[in-house]
């Protein structure tokens, strides 16, 4: 180390990590994940107003057996989530005319 250089400690706490995110290394995706993510994208390109329970059951009719928590889980980690009808809640109804003071 060269003279008035700063040690990794240092270094990682001036940035504000901890050491052992510097020594982290991920795992690789398995590649039955990813074949079950592709499924699932092609399940919901097809049908995007199904859930994770809905496309746990297609998965199951083309042969490839998933729990609905881990198809929930990828469908996650992938940005996709059901298309349905969301509650308005802070929309008034026709009749309302005012607020309560």
């Amino acid at each position: 180390m060269e003279p008035g250089t700063p040690c990794l400690s240092r270094q990682l706490e001036l940035l504000g990590l901890p050491r052992s995110s510097y020594y982290y290394e991920p795992r690789p995706v398995p590649q039955a994940d990813l074949e079950l993510a592709r499924l699932i994208d092609r399940i919901y390109m097809t049908s995007p107003f199904y859930g994770s329970r809905r496309i746990a059951v297609a998965l199951e009719q083309l042969g490839r057996k998933a729990g609905r928590k881990r198809v929930a889980t990828l469908m996650e980690e992938m940005g996709l989530e059901a298309i349905y009808p969301k509650p308005r809640l802070s929309v008034p109804g026709p009749g309302a005319v005012g607020r309560y003071p």
